[in-house]
């Protein structure tokens, strides 16, 4: 099965707001590794722990895309796009904080 890929606004800002070649990467990345099985575990995509903002999330080298699988309407929606720097998430230059519990940054 094909599930369609949509973003929230913000991660569509967030996207817009990388460089064109980590751009290419994210969206080579997306299409891959989520348009067919998103939610088969492997190196590259992990299951976060129980969260309020996404259950899963695509590793693209330093990049990180959070996302969730609606299998009712066969969707992929991307929820945020960030960095991965030592054992933070930075998002937008700022350590995220959303991902771990609660959906304030």
């Amino acid at each position: 099965m094909s599930y369609r890929i949509t973003m929230t606004r913000e991660a569509e800002a967030l996207l817009l707001n990388l460089p064109a070649r980590e751009q290419r990467i994210i969206g080579d990345g997306i299409a891959v590794r989520l348009r067919d099985q998103p939610r088969s575990l492997s190196r590259a995509i992990k299951l976060l722990e129980p969260n309020p903002l996404a259950a899963y999330e695509l590793r693209l080298g330093d990049l990180r895309v959070l996302y969730n699988v609606d299998e009712e309407n066969a969707e992929v929606v991307i929820v945020i796009i960030g960095r991965k720097v030592r054992n933070t998430l930075i998002v937008e230059g700022e350590e995220f904080h959303g991902h771990q519990g609660d959906l304030a940054n």
